[in-house]
């Protein structure tokens, strides 16, 4: 076995040490199919008043313009698909947000990866992504092979369908690459009849101003009124698609502690969401994604699913 890889097997068996789901390896360049794709999709406004997704484009697209001499990315899935969900007589709370914030979960992992690497291969330079970079983290783990990105535009695979995070080590050392794998979508169209939005415009193209998630999370000023009534009860986040995704049925729950809602949140129901508190917000959501939009968010838009 050459040194090359060597290094890729200790890379993905301490990958696999560390609780990520699966790892897969591109060679770092400059990302050709996706780049139109970027461009029509922002020139069509798709981003609504994400006006964060027009900067960096060509670092978006060009992994060496974030890690000097870069030559790997390496894409992590982390499963956070939990084993019980709300109660049925409640506002509704995307799955990824029931436990920890990830951004800390998954960055403390990476950089144990990281430091891994360079103990036992040497001395190697590499930034640690978690959505909070211009990374096309769904492109980078489909060309890894980790899944083909559905007509929902999540990444799915046959294993595990999708409810995992998605994160990157963009790293200066030569790795075995891996191959993309192919579309299972075929004829389905659950995820664009699902949509109580309509934001899946067509298949493999989501307009994100049109989505539940953009309404309830990244949208600060007032929900438009064209949009009464078509929530769904989703107060934060949304995961119709995937609910009604064939391949999630091959879900399994995540193992990762830090991921479990707090004792209260499961239980909640509407009645006590309409009579949270700060303080309840505060015990309930202490170290949660929620945190990012504040009591004052979470009860706009729950003020929004009333009649």
């Amino acid at each position: 076995m050459n040194n090359t890889s060597k290094h890729t097997r200790l890379i993905k068996e301490e990958a696999k040490r560390l609780g990520f789901l699966s790892c897969g390896i591109s060679k770092a360049q400059f990302l050709d199919e996706e780049a139109p794709r970027l461009e029509q999709w922002l020139n069509n406004n798709m981003h609504g008043k994400m006006q964060y997704m027009e900067n960096h484009f060509d670092k978006r697209l060009d992994p060496t313009k974030l890690v000097e001499d870069s030559k790997s990315v390496i894409s992590l899935l982390l499963n956070y698909y939990p084993d019980q969900t709300q109660t049925e007589d409640s506002y509704k709370l995307s799955k990824y947000a029931y436990g920890t914030d990830y951004h800390f979960v998954i960055k403390d992992k990476l950089k144990q990866l990281l430091q891994f690497i360079k103990e036992n291969i040497g001395d190697v330079n590499g930034r640690a992504f978690v959505d909070s970079a211009p990374v096309l983290d769904k492109a980078w783990a489909a060309k890894s092979g980790l899944g083909w990105i559905g007509k929902h535009s999540n990444l799915l695979s046959k294993q595990t369908g999708s409810f995992y995070f998605i994160a990157e080590l963009i790293i200066d050392l030569d790795l075995d690459y891996d191959n993309p794998t192919t579309d299972h979508c075929g004829t389905c169209t659950a995820c664009i009849d699902a949509c109580p939005t309509q934001a899946i415009v067509q298949p493999y193209v989501v307009d994100g101003s049109k989505c539940i998630s953009y309404f309830t999370i990244e949208l600060k000023e007032e929900l438009p009124s064209t949009m009464k009534n078509k929530f769904d009860d989703w107060m934060f986040g949304c995961d119709v698609c995937q609910d009604v995704c064939p391949w999630n049925r091959f879900s399994k729950p995540h193992s990762e502690p830090l991921f479990n809602p707090h004792p209260d949140l499961l239980s909640m129901t509407k009645k006590d969401w309409d009579e949270i508190t700060e303080d309840t917000f505060r015990k309930i959501f202490k170290k949660s994604a929620v945190k990012r939009t504040k009591l004052s968010g979470l009860n706009r838009n729950i003020n929004f699913l009333k009649d």
